[in-house]
Order: C-alpha cells, then sequence, then structure tokens
C-alpha cells in the first residue's frame, strides 16, 4: 500500500512557525469543525427579512447550488475570520 506524502513549502512552514498559540488553537478548532469532528449544537433564530431581499438571496443562492440558510452560514463564518481594521 503506498502512502501519500504531503510537501509544505518554505513560505508555509515559515508562516505556521509565526503563528501564535491562539492562531494554532483557532486553526485547529476551525479544521475539527470543518471535518465534522466537532459536533456544534444548532440555535433556531428568528429574523425579518425584506421579502425582496430574502427572494433575491434565495435565488442566489441556488445558481450557486447551496442552500440558502447553509449560505448564510458561511456568510456568517467569512465575517467573523475577516481581519477587522
Amino acid at each position: 500500500m503506498i502512502k501519500a506524502t504531503q510537501l509544505f513549502s518554505d513560505e508555509y512552514l515559515d508562516r505556521c512557525a509565526q503563528m501564535s498559540t491562539e492562531e494554532i488553537a483557532r486553526f485547529l478548532d476551525d479544521y475539527r469543525r470543518i471535518h465534522g469532528q466537532v459536533k456544534v449544537k444548532s440555535k433556531l433564530i428568528s429574523l425579518k427579512v425584506p421579502e425582496d431581499l430574502l427572494a433575491a438571496f434565495k435565488f442566489q443562492a441556488r445558481l450557486e447550488n447551496m442552500p440558502y440558510q447553509t449560505k448564510i452560514k458561511a456568510l456568517m463564518r467569512d465575517y467573523l475570520r475577516t481581519e477587522r481594521k
């Protein structure tokens, strides 16, 4: 049986060496969540959204072959990952 070997660039290894403990912990937590290794509870919420906005959002999500609620959650994750200045 042949096992795959993953190679890392020098730039990637340098970046990893500069990561803080907090960044490493965040990376590992995100990795576990993305790969389904951590079961995260969901909370049912109620949100009022203008009908035309919701219809347009659902249409756009459908064009991307993504359920609109999944798209909302992806946008929320992206927003939280974006560095603020």
